[in-house]
């Protein structure tokens, strides 16, 4: 039995993508691997693995303890992916992206779930060699398409026009995820239903709080803000929605994204250096928000250019399989256990 010990706050906020990510790996664990990995979390004894999740600064100063055994990092953010995200005081920012960095280096290896970010670590004097790629996975369990049937008894349930066409957008409500582009589409579109299922996790210092808090308050009459919907709803929402529109300047590797694929939901992205190396022919690309304005209109009059978008959602959901994932995992623990008993 491998002893492995999680050390995580990333279900401490809700809405924001890395706690989706840390829940999924934890019922992976569990489920698959409960007779051969003894998974505890936050507990500071003995462990043969510790995989690090946040960068709690007593999580920090855990690393300096004995018995940590080989120490594993998750990457989810580096200091310029921040930008967009929270607006701190440059003093606190410059300290905080510092910090960050020291983290990542106190790591006995670092898992990305982005391959972009290695050569950015490299950058930052972490060997290339030091660093794994895995990326995110949903589970089918949890995120799954629905019949016709039942998602117009949906739209009904959550009071949506049924003959609307319905863009939904998930995550957190910042300047980051191009929530002001989700916003400027629907007043373009005055007959098309947009949905923006999150809200701010961190409050106030958000970035772009302010301006974006005025409309979420009082939003263009076909754009609804149903506020941090849980995760055992948000299915009904990919389901309900004809086309899955996430704006993001800057993003790793979303569970959103994996969700909509996971409900067969047709995909509509900024087009992202990194989605192009993870995703390519997954999703529906665009340039800005005038190219994604076109592709809307486009994908509502040809049903059959929607189709295929949904086609290949389906191929993206088996390409990060769960039963896929659940193999790399306990391949990649057992490989950096027997790295600690060197």
């Amino acid at each position: 039995m491998l002893n492995i010990t999680m050390f995580s706050k990333a279900d401490s906020v809700k809405g924001q993508g890395v706690g989706s990510a840390y829940q999924e790996l934890m019922r992976l664990l569990r489920t698959h691997w409960q007779d051969e990995f003894n998974v505890q979390v936050n507990r500071y004894g003995r462990a043969a693995i510790s995989h690090y999740h946040t960068v709690n600064p007593m999580f920090y100063l855990s690393t300096f303890m004995p018995n940590r055994g080989r120490k594993i990092g998750y990457v989810h953010f580096l200091p310029e992916t921040l930008a967009g995200s929270l607006k701190l005081p440059r003093p606190f920012q410059a300290i905080f992206n510092r910090y960050l960095i020291a983290f990542y280096k106190r790591m006995d290896h670092i898992v990305v779930v982005n391959p972009t970010f290695i050569p950015k670590l490299e950058a930052y004097g972490i060997p290339r060699t030091d660093v794994t790629y895995i990326p995110n996975f949903v589970s089918k369990r949890d995120f799954y398409e629905m019949t016709p049937a039942k998602r117009t008894r949906l739209r009904k349930q959550y009071g949506y026009d049924q003959q609307r066409f319905m863009i939904i957008g998930t995550g957190q409500i910042q300047d980051r995820k191009g929530v002001p582009d989700f916003i400027r589409l629907a007043k373009q579109n005055p007959d098309i239903q947009f949905v923006w299922a999150g809200g701010f996790s961190f409050g106030r210092i958000t970035d772009g709080y302010q301006a974006l808090k005025k409309v979420v308050d009082n939003p263009p009459a076909n754009l609804s803000f149903p506020g941090i919907v849980d995760r055992e709803k948000l299915v009904d929402y990919y389901n309900m929605a004809d086309l899955f529109l996430l704006p993001s300047y800057n993003e790793l590797f979303p569970m959103s994204v994996l969700e909509a694929f996971s409900c067969g939901t047709p995909v509509l992205l900024r087009n992202l250096e990194l989605y192009r190396a993870i995703i390519d022919g997954y999703y529906q690309p665009a340039a800005d928000v005038v190219d994604m304005q076109r592709q809307i209109e486009h994908l509502r009059r040809d049903p059959q250019a929607l189709k295929q978008l949904h086609d290949q959602a389906v191929l993206a959901s088996k390409d990060y399989s769960e039963a896929r994932l659940a193999q790399i995992w306990h391949d990649f623990y057992r490989q950096q256990a027997k790295e600690g008993a060197r």
